[in-house]
């Protein structure tokens, strides 16, 4: 499928969807083959344009997800099995992904299957691995749960059906990566380096825009318990752009940061969601959380929030909830949370 054989959902969407994925395919491309290079200062700018091009490919598959991006739902969906391959989030499928954000949003909640509260609970060695990771910077939390996804067939057991798919994915992603390792070892590891900071960009934006925890209620028949309650939904979001003044550095990130807006109107596309925002929510700053907080809360609280605050004293950053968390999340005097990232299904 070209960009140009499919109808684009909205008048500009050739424009800026289709520039946004052109960009991550050019980004991807290059930063890929500057990984081979033998100048070290192309290798770093190499790393940051490939990280930066995953990062686009995954708020491009959240669109799709949305169906926000083409007219015909069947023509996002081919979109988004695609880029799954260039952020990394292809060992399940395209579709898994998208039914499990739709529920995030209907079920106004963090479904999922996987309770990893208390795998590190009754893993302490690993918990503890994790934590001297993270302490480090590095996103422990979320390489666990991405490991979990390049085995999501044999670990899940409602996702048996596709050991076929995920052997062959396995297969062709696992021999590229580990014939580039043997072959020319710095590039793989400084693959690995993008990838893990297109994960810590994700979770960074996605840390602070809600308050409440998860449910495991994936594969559960029974409706979630705020299901359809569109009043708490918004009232327990929040919004994290980069800048209300410079309003184009939130294209680093598609404009996720105005995620009360995206709630409010989840079809919209990335573009239009800054003035989507000052229609229902005015420009005065003390409706989002400011960068500086962001930042601040992403380093003290790395290592406490891996159990979600259950220790080292943070019960009353915990505690705080609804507009009560935007005013301390405003203080820094929140965690913020791991592990949500709509790439990983489960």
């Amino acid at each position: 499928m070209r960009l140009r054989d499919a109808t684009f959902k909205d008048l500009e969407g050739f424009r800026y969807h289709g520039g946004a994925v052109a960009y991550a395919l050019v980004a991807y491309t290059l930063g890929l083959a500057g990984l081979f290079s033998e100048s070290w200062w192309l290798n770093v700018g190499a790393t940051l344009l490939l990280a930066h091009g995953m990062t686009i490919a995954a708020f491009m598959v959240h669109e799709c997800a949305h169906y926000s991006v083409f007219e015909s739902n069947a023509d996002n969906a081919r979109l988004g099995r695609f880029l799954t391959w260039i952020c990394g989030a292809s060992y399940g499928t395209y579709e898994d992904i998208r039914y499990k954000h739709f529920r995030h949003h209907i079920d106004v909640d963090d479904v999922v299957w996987f309770d990893y509260d208390r795998f590190f609970r009754e893993h302490p060695i690993v918990l503890r691995i994790t934590q001297a990771l993270e302490f480090f910077y590095i996103p422990a939390h979320d390489l666990l749960m991405h490991f979990v996804m390049v085995f999501t067939s044999f670990v899940i057991p409602n996702r048996r059906s596709q050991r076929k798919r995920n052997l062959m994915v396995i297969a062709i992603r696992g021999g590229v990566y580990f014939t580039v390792l043997v072959l020319v070892p710095s590039a793989a590891i400084l693959y690995a380096v993008a990838y893990m900071m297109m994960m810590t960009v994700l979770r960074f934006m996605d840390s602070l825009q809600h308050d409440y925890g998860y449910h495991l209620t994936l594969f559960s028949r029974s409706p979630g318990p705020r299901k359809g309650d569109f009043a708490f939904e918004e009232e327990h979001t929040f919004s994290n752009p980069h800048s209300l003044r410079h309003e184009r550095l939130n294209w680093f990130t598609l404009n996720m940061g105005f995620h009360n807006a995206h709630h409010a109107r989840p079809t919209t596309p990335w573009w239009r969601l800054p003035a989507l925002h000052r229609e229902l929510f005015g420009e005065g700053p003390s409706n989002v959380i400011p960068l500086g907080p962001q930042l601040v809360v992403f380093h003290r609280y790395r290592i406490a929030r891996i159990l979600g605050g259950s220790s080292d004293g943070e019960e009353d950053a915990v505690g705080a909830w609804g507009r009560g968390f935007l005013e301390a999340a405003r203080e820094a005097r929140v965690l913020g949370g791991n592990a949500a990232s709509f790439l990983t299904s489960f």
